[in-house]
């Protein structure tokens, strides 16, 4: 699955997607950046409810597909425009990030 697919569905919207063509080959939940960093896949989709510019550095370092802000999270406009430029997606959702890892389990 597509970041463009998942952001299409009925769980998701769309934050920032310049590459919504890149597909998730699973999912990695966490807030603490330096764990995140250094365990995450490529290509994961990362839940999270940090909302920082750092999560993009830290996004960037893993190669996540995209990072999944849970429970409701917004973004300031300055980290958005900046996912933008540096090729970072980025999706939110109104749910937790237990009902989202359970929603994407049945989808990827």
């Amino acid at each position: 699955m597509t970041v463009k697919e998942l952001a299409n569905t009925e769980l998701f919207s769309a934050v920032a997607m310049p590459h919504g063509e890149r597909e998730i080959n699973g999912v990695y939940i966490g807030d603490l950046l330096s764990w995140v960093m250094g365990r995450a896949e490529a290509d994961n989709a990362w839940i999270t409810i940090m909302s920082n510019n750092n999560i993009l550095a830290v996004a960037a370092l893993a190669d996540t597909s995209c990072i999944i802000l849970a429970e409701g999270v917004s973004l300031e406009d300055s980290i958005v425009k900046t996912a933008e430029e540096k090729g970072i997606n980025i999706l939110k959702s109104e749910k937790n990030a237990y009902e989202i890892s359970v929603a994407l389990s049945s989808m990827l």
